[in-house]
């Protein structure tokens, strides 16, 4: 039997099993009809929350794609409502609020009972995670369930924490997590290498404990530094201390890809999450006909800045009209009801270097935004372990490496060397501009989630944040009527059902003109 519990502020799906008897790639339980709290332990939680942190990160970011520039809706489909118009009602996007707090939850509970077992890698773990997951909610909500959100005993309706407030705290949980981590001894964390499917080698065979240790202080060092960074434009925002702590620590940031690896199969719910979701499923049909290249940073690349990495990105249209091999469309334009420009003639978003094969590893933080985080902070001047323009040179040759550009280190240095805005670091006026606008290129169809946070966070004019640092055209949609871009998302409709009283004491919430607190442009 499946056992549920219950919200009722965002009806959390599950906690151990699926539906059925039916095991999944991450299935917790020998007999999933008969689940037993006992039976629930963090060697068993840990997996499953990675494999889902994966898939949010590799298939839930679509819309902000669109929206910034790197997809668009492909020829064999009609105007897509909320997405083009920018009209965002509570009934949009509500699968980001559930989705991630079910994974929370489960990080929760891998966290508490770690504790009561002193599993100290466990509770590391689950707080770097959460870390992750709640920014995230932040990022797209402002302010959210936090300090009350898993105490069911007494707080089944949970009040909302401050955005800025999470913030705060999740730099205290990153920190005792890193504590933990430089503490930690093997001893009964249990399982720790079958577990640990992001840093565990490929194979718990191959697991080193010590290697394990300080990646996992490198993710977490590169995860608050992109909290940090967040941040500031906040007028008074200092981050000194916080620098501080990650400096003394001494492991720096990630330098390889965090990606998670459960032993992905071609086999239906099993294959790689980026591949079935916009490759090839399992029957060999093509997943996705609606996600299209957008016309902007196709011409970006091709045109504007001679990167061959579109091919990379994007693949060859099937049917490719008068030599047009690789094909975008604008976003949100009227597109013919009949041919020729049909999805079949246009470029998909799974290109060679992103969709390698239905088994690859699923990238969860990539080494390539690790470089630009990095290259950013150092031209802020709060990091000096390395200068801003050897990382933002590095963050180049990490992309061409990641997409697996032939002689990629070759490719990188001949693009390095050119002079248009995307790349020229050296004789910029605004190297930051540089830095971003590059960090944008770098990251399209990896993290769509980083353009619409650099879009909000980076000032530009009056009207539209960053206008002058990621110039992305707004939908050509004719339903926009004069809306921009959103700055967040709408509390879903499920918390105005059920957590009613405290969404309300938030206020009326507009996608046009309500902010996340680190959005002060």
């Amino acid at each position: 039997m499946k056992q549920i519990l219950k919200y009722t502020f965002f009806l959390l799906l599950t906690v151990v099993v699926g539906t059925s008897c039916k095991k999944s790639i991450t299935d917790i339980n020998e007999n999933p009809n008969s689940p037993t709290d006992a039976s629930i332990t963090p060697n068993l939680i840990l997996p499953r929350s990675l494999v889902a942190i994966g898939a949010r990160v590799g298939t839930s970011f679509g819309t902000y794609g669109q929206w910034m520039g790197y997809w668009s809706r492909g020829g064999d489909f009609g105007p897509n409502g909320e997405t083009e118009s920018y009209n965002i009602t509570t009934n949009f996007g509500g699968g980001e609020f559930a989705g991630w707090y079910d994974i929370l939850f489960d990080l929760n509970t891998m966290q508490n009972k770690a504790a009561a077992t002193n599993q100290t890698f466990y509770v590391a773990i689950a707080k770097i995670l959460k870390a992750q997951g709640f920014m995230y909610l932040v990022d797209q909500y402002n302010n959210v369930p936090y300090s009350k959100a898993f105490d069911l005993a007494n707080n089944v309706l949970p009040t909302y924490d401050k955005g800025s407030a999470i913030y705060t705290d999740l730099n205290v949980q990153l920190n005792e997590a890193v504590d933990l981590l430089n503490a930690a001894v093997l001893g009964n964390n249990t399982g720790l290498d079958a577990a640990d499917i992001m840093f565990n080698g490929g194979s718990a065979a191959s697991y080193s404990f010590t290697s394990a240790k300080r990646n996992w202080i490198k993710y977490a060092n590169t995860l608050h530094l992109k909290l940090l960074l967040r941040q500031a434009y906040v007028p008074g925002f200092n981050p000194t201390s916080e620098i501080a702590k990650i400096v003394a620590n001494g492991q720096g940031y990630l330098t390889t890809s965090a990606s998670v690896q459960p032993g992905y199969l071609i086999t239906d719910g099993k294959q790689n999450p980026f591949w079935n979701a916009y490759k090839t499923l399992v029957t060999g049909a093509e997943s996705d006909k609606f996600n299209r290249a957008n016309n902007y940073a196709l011409r970006v690349l091709r045109d504007s800045s001679n990167d061959i990495r579109y091919q990379f990105y994007y693949s060859p249209a099937q049917t490719p009209l008068s030599g047009n091999t690789y094909y975008g469309y604008n976003y949100g334009e009227a597109l013919p009801s009949t041919g020729p420009y049909f999805s079949a003639n246009s470029s998909n978003v799974a290109g060679p270097g992103l969709a390698k094969s239905a088994t690859q590893s699923q990238w969860v933080l990539t080494s390539i935004e690790s470089l630009f985080i990095q290259a950013e902070a150092a031209e802020r001047g709060w990091i000096t372990d390395a200068t801003a323009a050897s990382l933002f040179a590095s963050g180049v040759r990490e992309s061409y490496a990641f997409l697996g550009v032939p002689s990629s280190v070759t490719a990188a240095n001949t693009y390095l060397g050119g002079t248009n805005v995307y790349v020229d670091y050296a004789g910029s006026t605004d190297k930051i501009k540089t830095i971003v606008r590059q960090k944008y290129l770098s990251l399209v169809g990896i993290n769509n989630f980083e353009a619409w946070v650099d879009w909000r966070r980076l000032p530009g004019d009056a009207n539209v944040p960053a206008s002058c640092v990621i110039a992305v055209p707004f939908s050509m949609n004719g339903n926009r009527v004069g809306r921009h871009i959103p700055y967040r998302l709408q509390y879903p409709t499920a918390e105005y059902n059920f957590n009613a009283a405290n969404v309300a004491a938030e206020g009326a919430i507009n996608p046009q003109t309500s902010k996340i607190f680190w959005d002060v442009n």
